[in-house]
Parts: structure tokens; sequence; C-alpha cells
């Protein structure tokens, strides 16, 4: 069963993209190729600034919305917090 993941984009604009996919690495390239989403083909480039492992597709759904959902100023601190826990880690 494949794994999906919940990212988020920081496109050339500063505008943060959330999405989820399967293969990270392969949709973020799909992204940077002008064929992801239509909300990112005239942000490019766009670089990948959080991703967070969920266990199916259902789950990775609603987490996408719930983090749609947030407030610019909550995406960037979720950004943030992963970022310093890498470094932790």
């Amino acid at each position: 069963m494949a794994e999906w993941t919940v990212y988020m984009l920081l496109c050339a604009d500063q505008s943060l993209y959330t999405g989820v996919a399967t293969d990270i690495a392969a949709r973020l390239s799909t992204h940077n190729a002008g064929k992801g989403a239509k909300y990112t083909r005239g942000r490019l480039p766009v670089t990948l600034v959080y991703q967070e492992t969920v266990a199916d597709r259902g789950a990775a759904l609603k987490r996408e919305l719930a983090i749609k959902r947030l407030p610019a100023a909550a995406k960037r601190r979720l950004i943030s917090q992963s970022a310093h826990d890498r470094q932790q880690a």
C-alpha cells in the first residue's frame, strides 16, 4: 500500500501551496516542470518546505483541508516548527 504525504510548497511569489502525493519527489518535479497544479504553474520555481506522512489517502485529504484552512501565519509556524524538529533529530 502506498504511503501518503501532505506537503507544502513555497512558491516564487512567497505564497504557499498545499497538496497530497504518494511520491513527493516525483510530484515536486512535476510542479517545477510546470505540469503540476494550475496554482503553481505561474509561481515557479517551488520549493518543498513541509511534509507530513499520514496513514492513507482519506487521512491525507482531511489533513490537507485542515492545513488549507489555517491562516498563513499558522502555516508558517507549522513549517518553522517542522524545520526546528528536523534540526533536533
